[in-house]
């Protein structure tokens, strides 16, 4: 544990390749413990993502948060919004309602909305919702943490560290929407994943395989890089309350897309024995991924990876993709445009089309009128 005094955090300082995770701040836990450094010296923190199993739930978190969006957009002055707020307020609708062309003004320049500054200090206590400020674990504080972990045992809870904010290399740490996306999907489709043997490609932080984990026989959690993966096979550990007993094994690996064989050697870890490799081989019937699609090179070879690995199966298989548009202004096209996106649709329409005398690849989108579980933010951009 370190000692990090309440001032040090209010003035973080952030390189340029800095990735900042937004996930969690549209998730009112209970609060966000750093609970360690990993071995490359960045903070990690432990949050809890409440699973919202019936319908007065729904309504209430989403009372929540439509309350605390209103209070966001708005401070009085009196009982009357100053002009300004209206004018922010108006347009945020804009750019809610009119999608991409709002974010431009009349010259047609990006226009960034902001919010007004007196917005943090709103209080919200009364809402149910807590300010997303990070708690710092102080030496000799480590016992109410161990308290804070003997609550949250419950199985309408799933307990995930991970950082927030990370180099572009290490975006695998952080929580995305598209995870939470994804996770709900399985949650809602319950009965089309139970006793399945799943693979996930790019699992990160395995918030989604150990969603998957909770109703399939057998999930194979994969990415690479060693500090990510002890991440991963830690949130495996303080979810096994979620899991049945007899199943929902999650077994973390290592899958590398740039390479084209499993690491198998038995000294490193996080490797492949001969018989899971079988295993998946024989058993596998669903492949996920969610928001792995941001890097051109990565895309073309998380696409060959799975050409490669379908094209070994012995049954049929089903891919889940999940994934949001990130709307980026660009010199190159002096435009708001979604390179990545654009990349990912262009290699699955080769995928699609690939003339091959074994396989046959059908793409079909997902329609996203199912319920929510999760509370987060469920973007036109999902």
């Amino acid at each position: 544990m370190v000692d990090v005094t309440e001032k040090e955090m209010d003035n973080p300082t952030f390189k340029s390749d800095t990735v900042l995770s937004d996930v969690h701040l549209h998730c009112p836990n209970k609060r966000h413990l750093m609970v360690r450094l990993n071995a490359v010296g960045q903070p990690v923190f432990l949050s809890y993502f409440k699973l919202l199993w019936n319908t007065e739930d729904l309504a209430s978190e989403k009372h929540v948060r439509e309350a605390t969006t209103e209070k966001e957009n708005q401070y009085r002055s009196g009982d009357e919004l100053c002009d300004k707020d209206r004018n922010n307020a108006k347009k945020e609708r804009e750019i809610n309602s009119e999608g991409i062309e709002a974010l431009l003004d009349d010259d047609g320049d990006l226009d960034v909305v902001r919010r007004p500054r007196s917005a943090s200090d709103l209080e919200v206590e009364d809402l149910l919702r807590d300010r997303v400020y990070p708690v710092i674990l102080m030496k000799g504080k480590e016992d109410a943490f161990e308290d804070e972990e003997q609550k949250c045992t419950c199985n309408n809870v799933v307990k995930i560290e991970h950082t927030m904010a990370t180099p572009l290399e290490d975006v695998g740490k952080q929580v995305w929407r598209a995870a939470f996306l994804l996770a709900d999907f399985i949650l809602f489709k319950r009965e089309t994943f139970r006793c399945c043997s799943v693979l996930e490609l790019g699992g990160g932080t395995g918030i989604t395989s150990i969603i998957m984990g909770t109703v399939a026989k057998r999930v194979y959690c994969t990415d690479v890089g060693e500090d990510l993966l002890a991440m991963c096979e830690q949130n495996v550990a303080l979810n096994k309350h979620l899991m049945e007993p007899g199943r929902g094994e999650v077994k973390v690996k290592e899958l590398d897309w740039l390479k084209d064989k499993f690491c198998t050697d038995p000294e490193a870890p996080y490797s492949w024995s001969e018989e899971e490799i079988a295993d998946l081989h024989d058993h596998c019937t669903v492949i996920m991924a969610a928001d792995v699609f941001y890097d051109d090179d990565l895309t073309e070879a998380l696409f060959r990876t799975l050409y490669r690995i379908t094209h070994n199966l012995r049954n049929s298989c089903t891919v889940y993709l999940a994934l949001e548009k990130r709307l980026n202004f660009t010199l190159r096209h002096m435009d708001v445009t979604c390179e990545a996106y654009s990349h990912f649709r262009n290699t699955l329409n080769d995928l699609e089309n690939l003339q091959d005398r074994k396989m046959k690849y059908t793409v079909e989108p997902i329609k996203l009128d199912f319920c929510q579980f999760l509370v987060y933010e469920r973007i036109e951009q999902l």
